[in-house]
């Protein structure tokens, strides 16, 4: 029994005698349930939610529904032409457009009660964001809904009398109910001006949504659809490649204290042809391993290259250079095996959680989506989402490329500064 507790005690000491492990075991499931709920907690509002609103109306009533859904706090609203909205809905820059059609504001009072035309307003969404859609159509639908009863039943509404006709001349509506309504337009033009809320229709008066809506999948072609597992995919094999790095980081650092990174040093080759043969010989296995994670993809969850190949290809390079000058700079700042693995880890799983890789960046409060764009991992999820499902041009992956590539020369300069070859 004494032999039992000595070993458990032995283990024990060892185990606490790392104080960069213990930290790291507490810190990382702190921060990630932390970090999950914030996102998804019950008191959580809505992240500001991106979306352009084209007026073709110009009608005082449109006006006022431009401007209360500005004053949305869950939403970020900009005016665009029809085609640029369209576009920017396409490439993932906003979650949805709407468009307010001509002849609006003349249409809508009068089709309050089911007796006109209803206008139809058009809503283009991102097929990826199947939890904005809710949202987006329920806010409209309010700010619609407010407006055009305002509107309908002001007094100095040039619909009012209108409206009074209609009712009074619509033969279909049960007659108590017609003469309920009639006076109630009476009352409000009595009013001059109030809004109707004192003055409601009786109960059974009908009303009905006064316009109609025709919502739109974005996509570059018609045949073109959403696919969850291409998101899926790239976000995790942007994590699976990350972690490799981290591999190829503590591999250097065993090496360096077996002594071999000093033998190397007495060859003639500089230390930049040292480390740099490690980053190639990284980056090449880590495009190998991504290809055939796509290429599953590809032959068992349909997920298709649907922009351009060129970009695909470029990105998949990019990320994987990227990888291996992350590993690099692991191993150029470790001290330890040990020490550099629980540290790697954590920056992998903070980048990978930030990147969007996890769940979709939308979801994230609107000041961390700024934060996002500042890491690597968020461009290399977009670009691949831009490639596949998406079915961008080649220009859309120019930038994401062009930011990792600059990541990957900033870890490799300084990687090559700090790297220690004595110990």
């Amino acid at each position: 029994m004494n032999a039992f507790i000595a070993l458990v005690r032995k283990d024990l000491v060892l185990y606490f005698s790392n104080r960069r492990a213990v930290i790291m075991s507490i810190v990382a499931p702190i921060f990630i349930a932390a970090f999950f709920g914030s996102l998804f907690g019950g008191d959580n509002k809505p992240a500001n939610i991106a979306v352009a609103i084209t007026d073709l109306d110009r009608s005082e009533l449109s006006a006022k529904i431009v401007a209360a859904m500005r004053a949305d706090g869950a939403l970020t609203v900009s005016e665009a032409g029809e085609s640029d909205a369209l576009a920017q809905v396409k490439a993932g820059k906003l979650r949805a457009a709407v468009t307010l059609p001509a002849g609006f504001g003349a249409q809508a009072g009068r089709a309050l009660f089911g007796g006109a035309a209803k206008p139809e307003i058009v809503l283009v969404y991102d097929p990826s964001q199947a939890m904005v859609l809710p949202l987006v159509r329920g806010l409209l639908g309010q700010h619609v809904m407010e407006n055009v009863s305002q509107a309908a039943f002001g007094g100095r509404s040039p619909v009012l009398r209108d409206l009074r006709e209609q009712v009074a001349q619509n033969a279909q509506m049960p007659a108590d109910q017609r003469a309920e309504l009639v006076a109630m337009f009476d009352s409000v033009a009595r009013v001059q001006g109030r809004a109707a809320s004192s003055a409601a229709p009786a109960s059974g008066a009908t009303f009905s949504v006064p316009f109609a809506t025709r919502e739109i999948e974005a996509s570059s072609r018609p045949e073109i659809h959403y696919n969850s597992y291409a998101h899926s995919f790239a976000g995790m094999g942007v994590q699976f490649i990350l972690l490799m790095g981290v591999d190829m980081a503590v591999g250097l650092l065993m090496m360096r204290r077996l002594g071999l990174w000093k033998r190397l040093r007495a060859a003639p080759l500089s230390r930049a042809k040292l480390l740099g043969s490690r980053i190639a010989s990284c980056a090449l296995i880590a495009v190998i391993v991504f290809s055939v994670i796509y290429a599953v993809a590809i032959a068992f969850f349909k997920v298709r290259i649907e922009g351009s190949v060129v970009g695909f290809a470029g990105v998949l390079v990019a990320f994987a250079l990227l990888t291996a000058s992350f590993g690099l700079l692991v191993a150029a700042l470790g001290k330890t095996p040990e020490a550099a693995r629980g540290l790697a880890i954590l920056a992998t799983l903070l980048m990978v959680m930030l990147g969007g890789a996890w769940v979709p960046a939308f979801i994230f409060p609107a000041w961390l989506q700024t934060i996002s764009l500042f890491v690597p991992t968020r461009w290399a999820v977009d670009g691949l989402d831009a490639m596949t499902w998406r079915g961008l041009p080649l220009d859309a992956a120019l930038m994401p490329v062009a930011v990792m590539l600059a990541f990957t020369a900033a870890f490799t300069a300084i990687a090559i500064a700090r790297f220690n070859w004595e110990e």
